[in-house]
């Protein structure tokens, strides 16, 4: 899917409790900080990311956009939009199974709604996902440009790359044009070290993991380091965006070379993607 000016992010993880919905929150507030109009589409059925924005509603929400139901885009703030997730997701997930078009129902969705909705006032749409790889995450993935992953120091933290790695190209070979033989899936996939802590063993095997792959492979998938801060992880708990947080002059001052690391981290993005 390719719309001139707008860019489609996905934030997708194979395991939770990684950061993925509080770095799309960050780099959401980022983005319309800097002017850019942003739409937040929430595909977790936790709603942590609707939540995060005092939203609590089970009507008009994106699960509909699988049904065939209305969808409302609630204006949240300034330059920033969400369509609310929806606790019945999971569900609606499993009535799917059968549906020959189940991994496509938003990328139809969007095309049908494109002008409806006026989707072509936003800059930027950034989609939340559940932790794995089932249907909601492959119609995000379907739409997307771009995944972004965040990869963490744990047993497991290294070995997740490989694992969406392969369930993303198992989706782009799955989905394709036969007259072409070309792929429906055209989104690149990109990882963020997040949660580092540079003098624990952990995360040091894990960035030196990534780096000796890169090397090895001539790959160029890590989009940057993010460094284990409180300040971080409670930004979705307090409600509260980083970029909200920069603005007070004391915090700011006490904690410069993190908010510093992130704003270079984000501009990173920004720039690649």
């Amino acid at each position: 899917m390719r719309y001139p000016k707008m860019k489609i992010i996905t934030f997708a993880a194979i395991k939770g409790g990684v950061g993925k919905t509080t770095l799309a929150f960050n780099f959401g507030e980022w983005l319309a900080k800097k002017g850019h109009k942003v739409l937040f589409l929430d595909l977790d059925h936790q709603c942590n990311l609707t939540q995060t924005y005092n939203i609590y509603q089970s009507e008009k929400t994106i699960a509909n956009a699988f049904t065939g139901g209305e969808v409302e885009i609630k204006s949240v703030k300034d330059n920033i939009s969400l369509i609310p997730g929806s606790v019945q997701l999971d569900a609606i997930e499993r009535t799917l199974e059968n549906n020959d078009k189940k991994n496509m129902l938003l990328y139809l969705w969007m095309e049908d709604n494109y002008e409806k909705k006026q989707l072509e006032q936003f800059d930027y749409i950034l989609i939340d996902c559940r932790p794995d790889f089932a249907t909601a995450t492959k119609n995000a993935v379907a739409v997307s440009h771009a995944i972004i992953s965040p990869l963490t120091p744990s047993e497991f933290g290294y070995n997740a790359k490989f694992n969406l790695s392969s369930r993303l190209e198992a989706f782009r070979k799955d989905v394709i044009d036969y007259r072409t033989r070309e792929s429906y899936i055209t989104a690149k996939l990109y990882f963020l070290a997040n949660m580092i802590r540079p003098n624990y063993g952990s995360s040091r095997e894990l960035l030196e993991a990534l780096e000796l792959e890169a090397k090895e492979k001539g790959t160029d998938d890590l989009l940057g380091i993010i460094p284990a801060k409180e300040l971080f992880n409670h930004s979705t708990i307090d409600k509260v965006s980083i970029s909200e947080m920069e603005e007070k002059p004391d915090l700011y001052q006490k904690h410069r070379k993190f908010f510093d690391e992130l704003d270079q981290t984000f501009s990173k993005i920004y720039d690649t993607i």
